[in-house]
């Protein structure tokens, strides 16, 4: 069988590409489940850090939202500081 250089690349990058969408395919899910993990506690980090600074009586409430929800998903713990910064700049 003689294959050309044309056709030896081809198959190469075709092969490369089955590669990338079976790996894209196993992290996509992982993200997935890292994102919902991540808005669950930040959702109930969320509700203790407003309970516990209503109960001080600095009342700094940041909504339970999705946009929130997402927010501390997509971010994390960062996200979540981000959000009670931008609170706590309105109020001044």
């Amino acid at each position: 069988m003689n294959i050309n250089y044309q056709t030896g690349a081809l198959i190469l990058i075709g092969m490369c590409g089955i590669l990338l969408v079976i790996g894209l395919m196993r992290n996509k899910v992982e993200w997935f489940l890292n994102l919902v993990m991540r808005s669950i506690l930040g959702t109930i980090a969320m509700y203790f850090v407003n309970t516990l600074l209503g109960g001080c009586g600095i009342y700094l409430g940041v909504g339970i939202n999705p946009v929130t929800v997402l927010t501390s998903g997509i971010l994390g713990f960062p996200g979540l500081i981000a959000l009670y910064a931008i609170a706590f700049y309105k109020i001044l």
